[in-house]
């Protein structure tokens, strides 16, 4: 392994600090637990991992990959690792010429982006062993800390560093964007590194997390996967183009059925309809059944009555029972044209979005389309769930929304963190991609008034659970 004079010099600064690293982790174990459950929460266990400057190999074993590989171009280091975790792999290699062909569910660099010498040439690198469901994910020290973090290592409180680089989030980012990847998500975390009863606790999981404050934590982060990779060699029907199965989940859309079957455009190789009917009090179902018969030679199109009750419901049922690689949700109401299904199936294939939500809230809204009240409570839940997700969400409460098959079996396995609270299904699947660290995208549609039957939201009723929510997904997704 040929290295630069440079990383020479930091190699023979970690080769001599080797034998002592074990214990620099023991002594300050509050630090490295907080750097631990972040990892364990974005990495599910058994995933195909791989850790670039892995040190010793202790992060690399929390997280108890299937498949776990570390590199590091300290050679006792190395040595170290593989004596304590012999069920991982450890290769010395520099991380500026990997030569792995393997590809990992998740690559990890944790506080050692500062020894690179090359970032962008290291970044590119991780081009070989990543997929487009590969996610990369980066954390390092905040420069704000540098002086407190120097004064800490003089007075042996810390484990003693060579930085060569000192970068701030958006120098990270762009970083990224040259080496062909995205950010997903961006943020910092860990205000009190070390254990003070309570004190920390509070702080690191609320204070921690405000607006303005949150700039000040010593622990910066970025998640990132592959740019813009299109959907391709995942059609069911042995070609690359995707089946769509369109869900229609249906409480007392009597008249809205025939119209729907009509309007909803074919995409892909084969587009599948799935309502689902909800225990109507009108003659919903027995139109679904009419309908199914008078289209059944033009239209894949089919029908189910829902056993519980709900939206939520309504769409895992619709889910379970479709056949398509690419699976929507749109409501019975028209409220939103099924015509605008198109700009969802083309943003998932091209890769741009892997959770595709729809926003009533760019366009303007027809007349009557939405009340005042609405309005608001959807400008708020915006707000809140921007911030608790990390990725911008403009209209959480729009029904029409896109995934693909895979990602929602993902979803599906990871459901137990959050359990059956949702009622509507809108934020099982987007709490789950976010948990998943899915690239989410909205794609603006125009809303449309009513024209047929009530709609089955009480403002105030759901818009009471509806908070509730949001508290509940700060200490599943923010607090935990």
């Amino acid at each position: 392994m040929q290295l630069s004079d440079l990383k020479k010099k930091v190699a023979a600064f970690m080769d001599k600090n080797a034998a002592k690293r074990d214990s620099w982790i023991k002594r300050n174990p509050y630090y490295y637990k907080q750097l631990v459950k972040f990892f364990r929460f974005n990495i599910p266990v058994g995933q195909r991992v791989l850790e670039i400057g892995c040190g010793t190999g202790y992060l690399l074993d929390k997280v108890q990959p299937g498949v776990g590989v570390g590199i590091d171009f300290s050679a006792p280091m190395i040595e170290i690792a593989r004596q304590n975790y012999p069920h991982l792999s450890f290769i010395h290699m520099d991380a500026e010429n990997i030569t792995i062909n393997e590809k990992f569910d998740h690559i990890i660099i944790s506080d050692s982006i500062g020894y690179f010498e090359d970032i962008q040439q290291q970044f590119s690198e991780l081009q070989k062993m990543s997929t487009p469901d590969t996610r990369i994910i980066i954390t390092y020290l905040n420069f704000l800390w540098f002086p407190l973090l120097k004064i800490a290592e003089f007075f042996r409180l810390k484990m003693p560093s060579k930085n060569i680089n000192w970068l701030d989030i958006d120098d990270i980012k762009n970083l990224l964007t040259l080496s062909g990847f995205q950010t997903i998500k961006a943020g910092r975390r860990c205000l009190v590194p070390v254990f003070i009863p309570f004190f920390s606790w509070f702080f690191n999981t609320i204070i921690a997390h405000l607006p303005l404050i949150n700039r000040l934590c010593l622990v910066n982060y970025i998640i990132a996967g592959k740019k813009n990779t299109p959907l391709t060699d995942t059609g069911s029907a042995g070609t690359n183009t995707p089946i769509v199965s369109v869900i229609v989940p249906a409480r007392n859309e009597e008249e809205n059925i025939e119209p729907l079957v009509k309007q909803i455009p074919d995409m892909g190789s084969k587009t599948e309809i799935i309502f689902v009917e909800g225990w109507s009090t009108d003659n919903t179902r027995e139109e679904i059944t009419r309908i199914c018969r008078l289209y059944e030679k033009n239209r894949d199109i089919k029908w189910y009555t829902q056993e519980g009750k709900g939206k939520g419901d309504a769409v895992r049922k619709g889910f379970a029972m479709a056949t398509g690689d690419i699976l929507m949700i749109l409501d019975a109401d028209l409220t939103v044209p099924p015509d605008d299904l198109p700009k969802f199936y083309r943003t998932i294939v091209s890769g741009e979005g892997e959770f595709i939500n729809g926003s009533r809230l760019v366009y303007p809204l027809e007349r009557n389309a939405m009340r005042i009240l609405n309005m608001m409570g959807n400008r708020f839940f915006s707000i809140m769930f921007s911030w608790l997700l990390g990725q911008k969400l403009k209209d959480t409460l729009c029904g029409t929304k896109a995934i693909s098959r895979k990602n929602w079996e993902k979803i599906v396995k990871g459901r137990a963190y959050f359990g059956d609270f949702d009622p509507f299904g809108d934020f099982d699947l987007i709490f789950g991609a976010a948990k998943l660290n899915l690239k989410i995208v909205e794609v603006p549609i125009r809303y449309r008034a009513r024209r047929y039957g009530q709609t089955n939201i009480s403002r105030f009723k759901h818009g009471w659970l509806l908070l509730k929510m949001v508290f509940f997904a700060m200490w599943k997704i923010k607090f935990y």
